[in-house]
């Protein structure tokens, strides 16, 4: 039997006994899916899936990978998205594809000419059931790129402690993906509040080496550019004797042991700043 005339019976046949196929198809996903999606909602994606194979089917054969196969290759990219969202997992998701080679068998198998256009019409299906298995993994990539960044983004507070003043509480280690969002929510908070002054607590942050060193060096320079002044904060016995031991040198920045000091060498400056703003007016 050539391949034209493969499809052909497949057509035929998935045609003839579509309501069949579809009621069993979508039964034994729903059992397999343990009642976490509704079966009207699984019948009309999986309907619409359906009807996108047989119509690939009729008007390019059996290659899955064919132009005539792009609209049930959207559907399945949009299918395996969704099921990525929603916590089903990858095997999951592919078994929703190839559920119908088990419904279909009994139907197709009957015959030595039957069996041949089984096991074309099953590769067919295995192609189909690996495009959902990538697409799923794209999306859950995405996903735990997005949670990163959220995750970052909330690691990273810049609050304001006080007119002129804000803080910037890190916990945990400073690499140089964080330290470029903390350098610009800072920057961006600075011009925000019109503050002068900025205290940067680092007693969440585990241990003190050279790279972080650099990336707080950065970051205070990157805010007096703005015309701010930063107060490091958080300087712990521990941190202090590897600071030393390392030879890390933070020049003319001031430093602090806890955070209600540096509040206060900050509020002091402020209040400096603003008398000699005012005697300047005068």
């Amino acid at each position: 039997m050539t391949e034209s005339g493969k499809a052909r019976l497949l057509v035929e046949t998935l045609t003839a006994q579509r309501e069949e196929f579809l009621t069993r198809w979508t039964d034994t996903v729903a059992a397999s899916l343990q009642g976490r999606l509704s079966v009207d909602e699984l019948r009309r994606e999986l309907g619409e899936l359906y009807e996108a194979v047989l119509q690939g089917l009729a008007n390019g054969g059996l290659d899955g990978r064919g132009e005539a196969f792009g609209e049930a290759r959207s559907l399945l990219i949009e299918l395996s998205r969704n099921r990525a969202r929603q916590g089903f997992t990858p095997t999951e998701t592919a078994g929703c594809v190839f559920a119908l080679k088990q419904v279909l068998e009994p139907a197709l198998a009957e015959d030595a000419d039957g069996m041949r256009v089984y096991l074309q019409f099953a590769r067919l299906l295995d192609d189909l059931g690996l495009l959902t298995t990538e697409a799923y993994v794209r999306t859950r990539e995405e996903i735990i790129s997005s949670q990163a960044d959220q995750l970052l983004e909330l690691s990273t507070p810049v609050v304001k402690l006080w007119k002129g003043v804000v803080g910037v509480p890190l916990v945990g280690t400073l690499d140089s993906a964080r330290t470029q969002v903390v350098m610009e929510k800072l920057l961006q908070t600075l011009v925000d509040t019109d503050s002068t002054h900025a205290i940067i607590d680092i007693t969440g942050v585990p241990t003190v080496d050279t790279q972080v060193a650099q990336h707080l060096l950065k970051t205070v320079l990157a805010a007096r550019m703005m015309g701010a002044q930063c107060i490091i904060s958080g300087i712990r016995p521990q941190i202090a004797q590897t600071i030393v031991a390392l030879g890390i040198e933070f020049g003319d920045i001031p430093t602090n042991a806890s955070l209600a000091d540096a509040l206060r060498q900050a509020l002091k400056e402020v209040a400096q700043d603003a008398e000699e703003e005012v005697r300047g007016i005068l």
